[in-house]
């Protein structure tokens, strides 16, 4: 018999317990005899038995196992956020099973269902957008969420990640304290609840506070090369500081300027607001919104397991605080 095809049956025949019993030993389950136990574990070393995550939640009624949702595997964003989900999963002993939807390959919603379909305890969603039909499915089979490093419309979900109005404000303001007026905002996509309801008002508003103007809102800017490109046209409308979403997008423009023969910071101010490691590596350094990746993963994953555990959540809506690192790409006076 293969390794793979070992089944939790096989372990209790050869233990000859119940298959019950077996998936008790598995979750440490104290209500098993020393002898039943010592048993039942030889057979599993003898059978290379390996437990899935539904065998062992057989005991438990629970698979133990929670949904991670993410949009890009390479986003460094993203894999800092995990760090902290997978740490404190590890620390209440909860398995992780990871679904990108990147390049929208597969919809938000059937992400989300074949999740649901794996028997998840819960999900923790670090996509830009929630889709209606998705958040229907969770409604549909009580199964807790969690939304790390973003937010959405759906305000019954809990949250965990940052004032995104006020962090792109006080950078804009460090802009017009460098004497930068002709100030532009990069999104990626212009649709999702964090740049419709809170960078665009943030922009907008803050334009319309300080006379400043006209407003420039560039749409669609995901990778390095889309920043790359789009520099020729921050040039020709005379764009003196430009606020990115994605720190890529930012190295992009960062890298077209210099191309060019502009001078950073002197023709030009960048802000990325989401400081990953891609940021600091770069020559000018960006200056960034440094957001506390790996603890909003954390208490993101620890608000998901006392809504596993149907404990009490005072706060659903967390934000934690961020900080702007001041670095070669503005003039910082």
């Amino acid at each position: 018999m293969r390794k793979q095809d070992i089944t939790i049956y096989d372990v209790a025949r050869e233990a000859k317990v119940s298959m019950a019993t077996v998936s008790r030993v598995v979750n440490g389950n104290t209500n098993v005899r020393k002898d039943t136990k010592d048993r039942v574990m030889e057979v599993i070393k003898r059978l290379h038995y390996q437990p899935n995550a539904v065998a062992q939640g057989l005991a438990s009624k629970r698979t133990t196992t929670v949904g991670l949702i993410v949009p890009d595997l390479t986003n460094l964003y993203f894999a800092e956020l995990s760090k902290g989900i997978d740490d404190i999963a590890l620390l209440y002993k909860y398995n992780i099973i990871i679904t990108s939807i990147e390049n929208q390959l597969m919809r938000e919603d059937q992400a989300i269902q074949g999740l649901l379909n794996k028997q998840v305890d819960g999900v923790i969603y670090m996509a830009d957008n929630l889709p209606n039909e998705a958040a229907e499915a969770f409604k549909r089979t009580d199964t807790p969420v969690v939304l790390a490093g973003t937010k959405d419309c759906h305000k019954e979900f809990p949250s965990v990640s940052i004032d995104y109005q006020k962090a792109d404000t006080e950078a804009l303001n460090l802009f017009y304290n460098d004497g930068r007026k002709n100030l532009a905002l990069v999104l990626d996509n212009p649709d999702t609840f964090v740049n419709a309801e809170n960078r665009i008002p943030a922009y907008k508003n803050f334009m319309k506070k300080n006379n400043l103007g006209p407003e420039h809102i560039y749409t669609n800017i995901k990778d390095h090369s889309d920043g790359y490109n789009l520099f020729s046209q921050l040039q020709d409308d005379h764009i003196d500081g430009v606020l990115v979403t994605r720190d890529v997008a930012a190295v992009g423009i960062l890298n077209s300027a210099i191309d060019a023969g502009k001078n950073i910071p002197k023709d030009m101010e960048i802000v990325t607001a989401s400081a990953t490691q891609i940021a600091s590596v770069v020559r000018p350094a960006i200056t960034a919104v440094r957001q506390p990746l790996y603890d909003i993963g954390a208490v993101a994953m620890r608000m998901l397991t006392k809504l596993m555990s149907n404990e009490e959540v005072a706060n659903m809506q967390i934000e934690l605080p961020y900080e702007l690192l001041k670095k070669q790409s503005t003039s910082n006076e």
